[in-house]
């Protein structure tokens, strides 16, 4: 079983946040701020605010899916729950 995760990164100058999925967050992250992402590369630096465990890869695409329908004050709120395991990353 692979462990993949939902994660939401936002731009350190302008606030914008970005909702993905992957398996390996230090990575992607990197990939982000090296410009390697389509939406991303014409901003940053990026920094990881909220990630969360999923069981599957199926299960990471349904979960992003909803994060990316909430709005920014609902995402703010869900940074600070005890799911959110983005601590373990830094």
């Amino acid at each position: 079983m692979e462990i993949y995760y939902v994660y939401i990164i936002r731009c350190n100058t302008s606030g914008t946040l970005y909702k993905g999925y992957t398996k390996n967050i230090p990575n992607r992250l990197k990939q982000h701020n090296n410009g390697e992402s389509r939406f991303t590369r014409k901003m940053g630096p990026w920094s990881l605010i909220y990630a969360e465990k999923c069981i599957s890869k199926k299960e990471a695409r349904i979960r992003e899916k909803q994060i990316k329908r909430y709005n920014r004050k609902y995402l703010e709120w869900l940074c600070l729950q005890p799911i959110n395991c983005a601590n373990d990353f830094s």
